[in-house]
């Protein structure tokens, strides 16, 4: 999935429903994982969040966040 985040944006706090692997391919991402101190995280990493970890994903910079996101294995349907 390609996810665009412009100045501000964020998603709202969530917990992971699969293994998810981000990578930043354009600005810098701010998250906040399992009540940790939020990290920033330049362009060209990848990172690897476990299953239901606990993550608030935002774009505090000027310039247009966007990332790569793959959830493995694929999250089961909820209906």
């Amino acid at each position: 999935m390609h996810m665009i985040l412009p100045e501000g944006e964020a998603l709202p706090e969530h917990y992971s429903n699969s293994n998810v692997y981000m990578t930043v391919v354009k600005g810098k991402l701010t998250i906040a994982l399992d009540g940790e101190p939020t990290r920033e995280y330049a362009c060209g990493t990848l990172l690897k969040i476990p299953y239901q970890t606990k993550m608030n994903v935002v774009n505090r910079h000027a310039e247009t966040l966007e990332l790569i996101v793959v959830k493995a294995p694929a999250p089961k349907a909820q209906f």
